[in-house]
């Protein structure tokens, strides 16, 4: 199970519009790649089909929230609070999304696809706010992705976007190099 979380640090108390959108957002790229898709410490009440159906009444996007109530009607969209010790087992290995890896966390895009196909899953965590992810998230994450493979920052949606097709496109190549189809250069 490939698991994109993003992770609030904006208003906890409070939900804006920067939240909505970004939901709204993670939905579509979310269903079309194959992951789930969670939200940490969102100010949400409710099962996820609710807070589903509450943010598909505010947007146009993702044919007007269609995607993220799939997700929900799938059991594929979770609510989770901050985590103070992990998160629950089933979302497997979390990963902390960022440009600046340490040394001994970091895992590479192409290592985590092989080994997602071998039946490891993976929480691969994505700040939403200014700074990004917070300290404390850097410390409960196993691993660390650099998504682009050369240290470069991505705005917060262009990175919700770019990791799962990043990911699902390697392991589609891996796939097609194990069934005997010529592999590309590059994968």
């Amino acid at each position: 199970m490939l698991t994109l979380a993003l992770y609030n640090t904006y208003d906890t108390r409070r939900l804006h519009e920067a939240h909505l959108r970004a939901i709204a957002r993670a939905g579509p790229i979310a269903y079309a790649y194959g992951f789930h898709l969670a939200l940490i410490g969102f100010p949400l009440d409710g099962r996820p089909v609710d807070v589903a159906e509450k943010i598909r009444e505010h947007t146009t996007v993702g044919e007007g929230g269609k995607y993220l109530m799939e997700l929900a009607e799938g059991n594929r969209f979770h609510l989770l609070d901050f985590p103070r010790r992990g998160f629950p087992a089933q979302f497997g290995n979390v990963v902390a999304t960022t440009r600046k890896p340490e040394g001994e966390k970091e895992i590479t895009p192409l290592e985590l696809a092989e080994r997602a196909l071998n039946g490891e899953s993976f929480l691969l965590m994505v700040g939403l706010g200014r700074h990004g992810l917070p300290g404390e998230s850097f410390k409960i994450a196993r691993y660390h992705l650099d998504i682009t493979g050369k240290r470069i920052s991505l705005e917060t949606c262009t990175a919700i976007g770019a990791i799962p097709a990043r990911i699902a496109t390697m392991m589609e190549a891996l796939k097609w190099g194990k069934n005997g189809k010529k592999r590309r250069h590059g994968y």
